[in-house]
């Protein structure tokens, strides 16, 4: 993270927390990873035609591949056994060496079955979803670099005065705009920063700082939601609904649904939090160091933060312009006034980017092999009730999302529930009733929404493991928030996608 950002500390203690575990699990990983290449290679040499015999009577040998590499991204992310974007970074050069048309000469024949062109699974680095999600975290640095964030949260925190109870849901409401914009990781350490002295000030006999901290990451997860750049699973899925439904989502219509959605979810948080953990002192002094210098630099971080924001929201409608070419506009003049320097971009979190990119690799042989069509063509979409897909697709993401990476959660879904929505929609009956309830949308948006609520326990997301690093909140506390919201965000959130359709 930034040198200059309010909550590096917070974060530098945090990641040496997680090397000193992760040194202390080394025999388990290895036990992990031991495990996981078994399972892998067992996959991977079983014959062909015993896939054929169990109804995928299609299969080609590079699809064969495809789905052994699956099961190894798959198994690997479940565990953690070692950090999500190296494994990605594992399953695409695999990829090339083994399913794409620059792979060992030995491993490819004619009559194999259909190559991914190598080009294609390297363009995923560059993927127009990667490009956006650089140009949120340039604008992230700008802001930083200037202390606008710091100038915002004074503002935007001032008119809720000193009532505690009030207090709180600036907090909360702050926190979840942050998150909209910058990184929820990087919001919950800033806003951390301007709290922990006043969590250390509130009575210790009180319950009030559990709400306080506790603010911290729900605000953050709930806040990702509202915009498509708020969290990598809202941009996993977008990417997805395009490349199999062929379904294309603006910047604009998603924060039309998600934000009075995620106004509703932090309100019922404001009262769950006020309701499990009362106030014992009546009024909180709220003091943010910092300032921000209006010079040249700041001017122009402010005028690009609101023209990106802007174009975000109405290029596409005004003037055709793609969200993911708006977000090339920071980039462009951070680097032409100097505010963007050498140094600067390696702030920039290449581990998500890598994670990401890995998922879409995925999608990709997916699609280029022919895997896809194969298990559609496989599976009896006719026989199931759309209502059932979408409650197991939630659920399963729900689940997933609570123990391994939110990122890693929709990228081993995503490429899947696409395909299953290709399959639904082509089925003359089910079709029909799939589209009645939101269809593909409803049932792809709903897997980035189920991903953001999940937080039940420190591990579920980084924000949490923010606020439980405090010591102000024990995981008990945290699984009471985490399943009562979660549950509430996944119920409302399907709610909200069959009713009010994109």
């Amino acid at each position: 993270m930034f040198k200059s950002f309010q909550g590096f500390n917070v974060l530098e203690k945090i990641q040496k927390d997680k090397s000193h575990k992760r040194e202390r699990k080394l025999p388990i990983t290895a036990l992990k990873l031991i495990l996981i290449i078994a399972v892998t290679l067992v996959v991977a040499l079983i014959p062909t035609t015993t896939f054929q015999e169990m109804g995928l009577t299609n299969l080609t040998v590079v699809q064969h591949r495809v789905i052994a590499l699956f099961v190894f991204a798959a198994l690997m992310w479940l565990t953690e056994a070692l950090p999500s974007w190296v494994t990605s970074m594992i399953v695409v050069v695999v990829m090339l060496l083994t399913v794409s048309n620059s792979a060992f000469n030995f491993l490819i024949k004619e009559d194999y079955g259909t190559f991914v062109k190598y080009a294609d699974i390297m363009h995923c680095f560059a993927n127009p979803t990667i490009m956006l999600f650089i140009g949120g975290f340039v604008l992230a640095i700008g802001m930083t670099k200037t202390k606008l964030d710091v100038a915002l949260a004074r503002v935007l925190l001032k008119p809720f005065g000193t009532k505690s109870e009030i207090v709180l849901l600036g907090f909360l409401l702050v926190t979840a705009i942050f998150s909209a914009f910058v990184s929820n990781t990087a919001t919950a350490a800033m806003m951390l920063a301007f709290l922990s002295p006043v969590l250390r000030s509130l009575p210790a006999d009180g319950k009030g700082r559990i709400a306080l901290a506790m603010a911290i990451p729900v605000g953050a997860n709930l806040g990702g939601i509202m915009t498509p750049i708020g969290t990598p699973p809202n941009l996993i899925v977008l990417d997805n609904l395009n490349k199999f439904n062929g379904i294309d989502i603006t910047f604009t219509e998603w924060m039309m649904r998600m934000m009075p959605f995620v106004v509703v979810l932090l309100f019922l948080a404001w009262l769950l939090l006020r309701f499990l953990f009362p106030f014992k002192q009546k009024t909180i002094n709220l003091v943010i160091e910092g300032e921000m210098k209006m010079n040249f630099h700041t001017k122009v971080v402010i005028g690009t933060f609101i023209v990106t924001i802007f174009l975000w929201m109405f290029g596409k409608e005004l003037w055709g312009l793609n969200t993911n070419v708006v977000a090339m506009i920071p980039i462009a003049a951070f680097c032409a006034t100097g505010i963007l320097q050498r140094r600067d971009l390696e702030e920039i979190n290449w581990s998500v980017l890598w994670m990401v990119a890995g998922g879409f690799a995925l999608g990709v042989a997916l699609d280029k092999t022919g895997l896809g069509n194969v298990l559609v063509e496989s599976i009896p979409f006719a026989t199931w009730s759309p209502m059932v897909v979408m409650i197991i697709s939630g659920l399963v993401c729900f689940l997933f999302s609570n123990f391994i990476s939110h990122s890693a959660a929709a990228s081993l879904l995503a490429p899947i529930l696409g395909l299953v929505a290709s399959g639904i929609s082509a089925d003359p009956t089910a079709g029909a009733a799939f589209a009645e309830m939101g269809g593909p949308a409803a049932l792809m948006v709903g897997v980035a929404i189920s991903s953001s609520v999940s937080m039940i326990l420190p591990i579920s997301t980084p924000p949490n493991a923010i606020a439980h690093s405090t010591g102000f909140i024990t995981q008990a506390d945290m699984m009471k928030v985490g399943i009562i919201l979660g549950v509430l965000g996944v119920i409302l959130g399907y709610a909200m996608l069959i009713f009010f359709k994109f």
